[in-house]
């Protein structure tokens, strides 16, 4: 079947473009005034102004609102996930990964729950964090076509220089809200993004026709569920009362550019935070990173070295419980082997999570430096190697030549010679960045 995203019309001309790009810039600098905003489309004009009073960036990434494991769990309980295939068939018919368009299913508040389609498209959409778990609502990013028709629960389409954000700007997209069929509240939203193909009038139609296909199988599905008859006997016997959910607590440690963690509890009615020592910052990292479990001779090794053995380690985790008692008791590790019990997430993990998501650009911000720089236990110099390697390696594969330049821009890539020379041949033969990296380049060969 062929992809009907295959028509490359023209809609927007280059000099509406450049009219639009300078209202915009107009606008972000404080004159509202500028009479080259009235060239722009009254619907993208007002979203502005919100994104504006909203104290939007203009170049701001978008958070990743969802960790893997609670992306994976709200998607297997959204009500969304059970028409997901119909939206495939609809949006993505053939090959998916050819079609020319990236097809993105968010939930009520903005975030993107699944991201398909093209994989060209989703690689390079994906460095300005248009990736699941990311929040795409109006008053996180500006004007887009996801957030932008959920805050007026209406299909809408953005072209290109009409996103408020100029990160987004190569990009165009067409979305629609997703209601319940009987209450009518906003359940959702369905996003096409990708070039001049995603903004023609078929493509609106046709995310149209899918967010109401999508309602009515979603109202099928019910009055066949009632149909099947009202609950046996024994159903009715059955206790229906559920135990009230825990308050799930979010522990994070943050290890990333510091010499000294911080533990950040997020949970229990209040949010907290608790720098640690070196050592248990340490100990900590490697129980994070090894959710089997150590022995107490293997986590003595990982953190004081190969001669070191489990009497040098034992004082120290008893100073660590009485610690951990005090602040975060739910963190108190078990022992034979040494464990956490609930899940302790780490900000280096979360930067890994991104490159795999494709978010580049977003990892790249996220990743604030070396793992505890100054540690010498052998397990966290693992822990920074990899890291940094995997960063390294993700970014000279796909990212794009804007990302790539930012790396060479930090500590670790700044005489990085196949990252500068990578840069290089990226960019234009005219591009004014080249003199710079010629430089160094020549430097390190000096």
């Amino acid at each position: 079947m062929s992809s009907p995203w295959s028509s490359r019309r023209e809609v927007s001309p280059e000099t509406s473009r450049l009219l639009i790009e300078r209202a915009h810039d107009e606008l972000v600098h404080g004159n509202s005034g500028d009479q080259r905003l009235l060239d722009v489309r009254p619907l993208v004009r007002e979203s502005w102004r919100r994104s504006l009073a909203g104290l939007v960036g203009a170049e701001a990434l978008p958070p990743v609102a969802l960790s893997p494991a609670e992306l994976e769990e709200y998607r297997r309980t959204h009500p969304l996930a059970e028409v997901l295939e119909m939206i495939r068939a609809l949006l993505l018919p053939g090959d998916a990964a050819e079609s020319g368009v990236a097809v993105a299913v968010g939930d009520a508040a903005g975030r993107l729950l699944w991201v398909e389609g093209d994989r060209n498209v989703r690689a390079l959409t994906g460095e300005m964090g248009f990736v699941a778990g990311a929040n795409w609502s109006e008053s996180v990013v500006g004007t887009a076509a996801p957030g932008t028709a959920l805050a007026l629960d209406r299909s809408v389409q953005i072209r290109g220089a009409e996103h408020y954000n100029r990160l987004v700007q190569p990009w165009s997209c067409t979305a629609a809200p997703v209601h319940d069929p009987e209450t009518r509240r906003i359940l959702g939203v369905i996003d096409v993004t990708g070039g001049s193909s995603a903004v023609t009038p078929q493509a609106q139609l046709l995310v149209d026709a899918t967010a109401r296909a999508v309602e009515g199988e979603l109202l099928v599905a019910r009055l066949r569920a009632r149909a099947a008859g009202p609950p046996t006997a024994a159903e009715t016997r059955r206790p229906r009362r559920r135990a009230p959910r825990p308050e799930v607590v979010r522990s994070t440690l943050r290890v990333l550019g510091r010499d000294r963690a911080l533990l950040e509890i997020a949970g229990e009615g209040s949010d907290r935070m608790t720098e640690l020592s070196a050592r248990h910052a340490e100990i900590l990292l490697m129980l994070a990173t090894h959710r089997q479990g150590l022995s107490a001779d293997g986590l003595a090794e990982l953190v004081y070295g190969e001669s070191a053995s489990a009497e040098t380690l034992r004082p120290e985790m008893v100073r660590l419980r009485k610690a951990l008692e005090r602040t975060a008791p739910h963190l108190v590790p078990a022992s034979r082997p040494y464990r956490l019990g609930p899940e302790l997430e780490t900000d280096a993990q979360h930067v890994l999570s991104l490159l795999d998501r494709g978010a580049h650009r977003v990892a790249l911000a996220a990743y604030r430096g070396a793992v505890l720089p100054d540690s010498v236990a052998p397990g966290v110099e693992m822990v920074r190697d990899s890291v940094r390697q995997s960063l390294r390696e993700a970014l000279i594969a796909e990212a794009s030549v804007d990302v790539l330049l930012a790396y060479a821009d930090t500590e670790e890539a700044s005489e990085d010679d196949e990252v500068l020379r990578l840069c290089l041949s990226l960019l234009p033969a005219r591009s004014p960045r080249r003199a710079g990296l010629v430089a160094r380049i020549a430097r390190l060969e000096a």
